[in-house]
C-alpha cells in the first residue's frame, strides 16, 4: 500500500515580540510543558489515527474496484474476473448471458482455438429423445439440474496447463429457455462452492438458435443428421414426464 499520510516531524513555536513582558504562564512552566505532552499526545494519535484510517481507505479502494467492474456495461470479463472471454460473442435474450453463434461453435470443435482452450463442453439440454433424434457430435445430455450438478460440479472438470481454458457451452432447442435457465443454474452452484468472485467455470456461453439452428447450417457436425423436435407427436408421454421433473 502506498503511505497516504505522514506523521507530523513537530510543531513550530511564533516567537514572541522582544519588548513583550514574560509572564510566568507564557515560558517553560510545569503547566507550559504539559500542555505540549498533551499537544504532542494528541498529534501522535491523530498520526495513528491516520495510519489506521489509509488502510481502511486502501481496503475499501479494492471493493470499490470490484464494484466497478460489477457495474460496468462495458466489461466483457469472465465471470471470476480474471481474464476477458474468449470466444467473439453476440447479442441474446438475456442479457447477463454470452451467445456465440454456429460458425464460432464450428470453430471450436474443429480445433482453431485449441491454442487457448484444453477443454469445451457441450452441454445439450434437451430432453433424451431429442438428444437421440440428433445431437451436435461430443455434446454431453444434461437435461436436469442434478445431472448437471453430478457431472460438472461433484468433480469439477479442472485445466490441467492453467494457460489453457475449459469452457462450457450450453443450448437446448432454441437456446430460449431450457439452456439458459441451465447456464444461469450451474453459475449460482458455482459461486455457493467459493469465495467470492472464484469459480470451477469461470466462462460460460450459451449457442444461440440453440440446435435447430446449428443443424440447419451445420448438419455435418451432427449425429445422428437428423432433428427431432421437443412437441415430437411420438414422444408425448415422454415430454409430460420431463417437464415434471423440470419444476
Amino acid at each position: 500500500c502506498r503511505q497516504l499520510f505522514c506523521s507530523p516531524s513537530g510543531t513550530s513555536r511564533a516567537t514572541r515580540p522582544a519588548l513583550k513582558r514574560a509572564h510566568p504562564w507564557d515560558g517553560d512552566t510545569p503547566i507550559k510543558a504539559k500542555q505540549h505532552r498533551r499537544v504532542a499526545s494528541t498529534l501522535g494519535e491523530e498520526a495513528s489515527l491516520e495510519t489506521v484510517e489509509g488502510l481502511q481507505h486502501s481496503r475499501s479502494a479494492r471493493h470499490e474496484k470490484v464494484k466497478s467492474l460489477l457495474n460496468n456495461d462495458d466489461q466483457d470479463l469472465t465471470g471470476d474476473f480474471s481474464k476477458a472471454h474468449l470466444l467473439p460473442t453476440m447479442e441474446g435474450k438475456d442479457l447477463g448471458l454470452k451467445y456465440i453463434s454456429p460458425d464460432t461453435l464450428v470453430a471450436v470443435l474443429t480445433g482453431q482455438w485449441s491454442s487457448f482452450i484444453e477443454s469445451s463442453i457441450i452441454v445439450d439440454c434437451r430432453y433424451p429423445y431429442e438428444y437421440e433424434g440428433g445431437h451436435i457430435k461430443g455434446a454431453v445430455n444434461l437435461p436436469l439440474q442434478r445431472d448437471v450438478e453430478r457431472f460438472l460440479l461433484e468433480q469439477p472438470i479442472l485445466p490441467l496447463d492453467t494457460s489453457k481454458r475449459v469452457i462450457i457451452i450450453f443450448h437446448c432447442e432454441f437456446s430460449a429457455h431450457r439452456g439458459p435457465k441451465m447456464c444461469r443454474f450451474l453459475r449460482e452452484k458455482d459461486r455457493s462452492c467459493h469465495e467470492y468472485p472464484q469459480l470451477h467455470y469461470p466462462e460460460l456461453y450459451v449457442l444461440k438458435g440453440g440446435y435447430r439452428d446449428f443443424f440447419l447450417q451445420y448438419p455435418a457436425h451432427c449425429e445422428p443428421q437428423d432433428y427431432r423436435p421437443m412437441k415430437h407427436g411420438g414422444f408425448q408421454e415422454e415430454l409430460r414426464q420431463f417437464r415434471c421433473q423440470s419444476r
